[in-house]
């Protein structure tokens, strides 16, 4: 984002006309710099066989997938319909991972029938698998190294207390699991969590992979999953990819001189592609002055934008219509009959009824964990791309509220 001229501005689109055309709330996404974070992620493991496969939990939308598609990315999928929503996008099955939690075998065996690369992350599933498949199918397995990081405990996935993955004080089970069933695993995958800073966490990670792939000898990849954290305030640290990236490729490669073959390594990069792309633009309904507090009350709440709420997430708030005003202290809110607060004692430019707040960073898990609480309709979203801002999902309607419902008689 750049003040020119008075204007925010996106890629040189300014983001107030953004609003005043598509009106608000609604979502915008700078497809420059998702591909810009892409390339960057690629270039610095470019010595390497690396294969990123986007996170689409984090931004589904269809536009997104293409855009990432087109520029060589693969897809991360974590429920069938996210699988289906991939290959609707254009994607290769062999470019999609399936990387489930706590669902039915069934929903296993319907991925297994799309031709898509089968994730299994608990002891159960894999029994299941193998009596089914044997080593007609291979299946990547994610370990759990007990590895406690992330920057909030509810998404810290590698700690001793998370379900996801299979703990590595389980492996020896799991060799047993795979040579009774003849199982062919082809990959192994670990993730600890995201707004991860220390590189340290991923070689740790490493080793234990390394370690554990001693009993695999049919592997085909290693995928560190990402947790690569971004920048949510000017002086937040972030990680050094390219620091990451010298480290890890130089032991990668000792591993797999050891191993006796070179391999993939794959990365499953969610926020860190889309994040810093997204700018959410909120309408302001009401200033409401109490005793101790100036609330601004926005087009917009938890129905929307809950990571503030779910996670004590921070986003930068922007007054778009008065860029050069006075700095003033508010608390902005939202207009759901619950606390949905986005922001504690902001310092703002002058705020007037009226006028259009941008959160940045809004990119991830913004719309994906979007609802219509309160029979509020989503938002539309918005792609810059090629110099034009595009539509790419329309606002929601009252019919869209009540489509599904089914008439009963009283």
């Amino acid at each position: 984002m750049e003040l020119v001229n008075g204007q925010y501005t996106s890629s040189g689109i300014n983001l107030g006309e953004i609003a005043a055309t598509f009106d608000a709330p609604v979502y915008v996404y700078d497809g420059n710099k998702i591909i810009e974070q892409y390339t960057r992620l690629t270039n610095a493991f470019k010595p390497l066989n690396i294969k990123v496969k986007y996170a689409c939990k984090a931004l589904n939308n269809s536009a997104i997938l293409k855009l990432l598609k087109n520029h060589g990315s693969g897809l991360d999928t974590v429920s069938i319909n996210e699988v289906q929503l991939g290959l609707r996008a254009g994607f290769k099955p062999e470019d999609i991972i399936f990387t489930p939690n706590c669902v039915s075998i069934e929903e296993i065996q319907e991925a297994v029938k799309l031709g898509v690369h089968i994730n299994i992350d608990n002891i159960s599933i894999l029994e299941q698998f193998g009596d089914i498949y044997g080593n007609s199918i291979p299946c990547c397995i994610r370990i759990n190294p007990h590895i406690l990081a992330g920057g909030n405990t509810k998404i810290s996935t590698g700690h001793i207390d998370s379900k996801f993955g299979i703990s590595v004080y389980q492996l020896r089970h799991v060799a047993r699991v795979v040579k009774t069933s003849n199982i062919r695993v082809n990959g192994l995958h670990m993730h600890t969590g995201s707004d991860i800073l220390d590189a340290g966490v991923f070689l740790q990670g490493a080793e234990i992979l390394f370690d554990a792939a001693k009993d695999f000898p049919d592997l085909e990849f290693v995928d560190f999953g990402s947790g690569f954290k971004v920048a949510y305030k000017d002086e937040d640290i972030t990680t050094d990819i390219e620091e990451l990236a010298a480290a890890l490729s130089k032991r990668f490669l000792e591993f797999c001189e050891e191993y006796g073959k070179t391999l993939e390594l794959w990365f499953e990069p969610g926020k860190f592609l889309v994040s810093e792309s997204g700018y959410f633009l909120v309408k302001v309904n009401v200033l409401k002055q109490t005793t101790a507090t100036v609330f601004v009350g926005v087009d917009s709440g938890l129905n929307h934008l809950i990571r503030p709420m779910l996670y004590d997430s921070y986003h930068s708030i922007i007054n778009l219509s008065n860029p050069e005003g006075k700095q003033r202290i508010y608390t902005v809110v939202g207009y759901i009959c619950e606390t949905d607060t986005f922001g504690w004692d902001r310092k703002l430019n002058e705020v007037h009824e009226g006028d259009i707040l941008c959160f940045k960073n809004a990119g991830a898990y913004g719309f994906t964990m979007s609802s219509n609480y309160n029979a509020r309709f989503k938002p539309a979203e918005v792609l810059i791309w090629n110099n034009k801002a595009q539509l790419i999902r329309k606002r929601e309607t009252f019919d869209d509220l009540t489509k599904n419902e089914v008439e009963i008689s009283f």
